[in-house]
């Protein structure tokens, strides 16, 4: 067994053992390091696709997804960097990561991340918003993984 797989494998097992250990602050949710260049999540897209199945809105939600399209910057109002992420073979978010609040993710076609934020639905798949800090602690907090950067 190749040590990558042998990582992979530890890193899962981990990941497994301390969700076994309490219910996880979903405001805290952290990539798992394995090594220097290796990152994995333990996150789930099940509440994504249940929000959009039923067609519920404003809900707090992790997943994760690979970034297939950059948009243009939303500058109406508060600033905002647009992607689409593929969550799943059939579904695709809009994020509108707000750029006034937090910093700009580097992402290109092709990236992973993992996220929480606010899912809002919409027939085309759903917007992902509040992947950001709350500065007026009003609003669960949001953030974007990516490359082992948290951005918020």
């Amino acid at each position: 067994m190749s040590d990558h797989l042998k990582n992979l494998l530890l890193a899962l097992h981990l990941a497994l053992a301390l969700g076994a250990c309490g219910k996880p602050d979903a405001n805290n949710l952290q990539a798992l390091e394995v090594s220097n260049t290796e990152t994995v999540a333990a996150v789930s897209n099940a509440e994504i696709e249940q929000a959009f199945k039923t067609k519920k809105s404003d809900v707090q939600v992790s997943g994760r997804g690979v970034v297939v399209k950059l948009l243009k910057d939303d500058d109406k109002g508060s600033r905002h960097q647009k992607f689409l992420v593929q969550i799943n073979a059939q579904q695709t978010l809009l994020f509108a990561h707000n750029i006034d609040l937090a910093p700009r993710v580097p992402v290109h076609v092709g990236d992973e991340i993992s996220f929480y934020g606010e899912y809002v639905y919409n027939p085309k798949g759903g917007v992902m918003h509040w992947t950001h800090h709350a500065p007026q602690g009003d609003h669960a907090a949001g953030w974007i993984m990516h490359n082992g950067q948290k951005y918020q």
